[in-house]
């Protein structure tokens, strides 16, 4: 790693440090906390976000789907997305974030790419034109404060079969009180509000198809393992119709 990276890498160590800063609304603290990151933001967080490839995979996205990711950040899982299922083949991708920064780095990644929307919008509220065949929270869904509204906006923009997949932070069962406690204050500091109700939360509202919960290194930190989990979930094929 350069001298140039290791500059960029303690900036962005600092202003986690700082913590997000306040703001009138959920955008504002967003973009107040990654502007200044966010041409770092892939390089630094591929070190600490893990799973993401994995997750995708699970997935199992066929051919012609129609795929939204809320909470998309800079489009970086646009990257495992091809390797897993080549995004020339997919009918859509539509990436979805409040993140002024964040989104402008999308953008020029999904600059070339026809079939890939990206979208400034609350996931709360946010809807797609038709259903779509799968939805995609990764390390999203513990930065939204009304995640509930996110996971309900999920299940009603999924065709009956399709899949949510989500990788994230979390306070496992097996943490301890101590450690949980722990976790929270240290990713609440940025934001990131770890929760023991996510998981309980998606087994109730989908189909468990795949769930695994692992821990992994912090940059900078490799003595701390960081708990996280995979889950992912098929939409019931009756709520549509129960509710429409």
């Amino acid at each position: 790693m350069s001298l140039a990276d290791l500059a960029a890498d303690a900036r962005i160590v600092w202003r986690m440090l700082l913590g997000q800063p306040g703001g009138a609304s959920h955008a504002e603290r967003l973009e107040g906390f990654y502007a200044a990151q966010a041409a770092r933001y892939d390089a630094f967080r591929a070190r600490l976000l893990h799973g993401r490839s994995d997750l995708i995979a699970a997935l199992e996205i066929p051919p012609g789907a129609r795929v939204v990711e809320l909470g998309a950040g800079t489009g970086s899982n646009l990257d495992s997305l091809g390797a897993a299922c080549r995004l020339d083949h997919l009918a859509s991708v539509q990436l979805v974030d409040l993140c002024p920064s964040l989104l402008a780095v999308a953008r020029q990644r999904a600059r070339d790419l026809s079939n890939v929307e990206v979208i400034a919008a609350d996931a709360t509220t946010w809807q797609p034109t038709q259903p779509v065949d799968r939805v995609i929270l990764s390390y999203s869904l513990t930065m939204m404060p009304d995640w509930q509204a996110v996971l309900a906006n999920a299940q009603a923009m999924l065709a009956p079969g399709g899949r949510l997949g989500v990788v994230d932070f979390h306070l496992p069962g097996s943490g301890g009180r101590l450690a949980n406690r722990f976790w929270k204050r240290w990713f609440g500091h940025d934001g990131v509000h770890l929760s023991a109700a996510h998981l309980p939360a998606l087994n109730a509202l989908f189909e468990a198809t795949f769930i695994e919960e692992r821990r992994a290194a912090i940059a900078y930190l490799p003595w701390l393992r960081v708990p996280y989990y995979l889950f992912v979930g098929r939409r019931h094929a009756c709520i549509r119709a129960a509710t429409d």
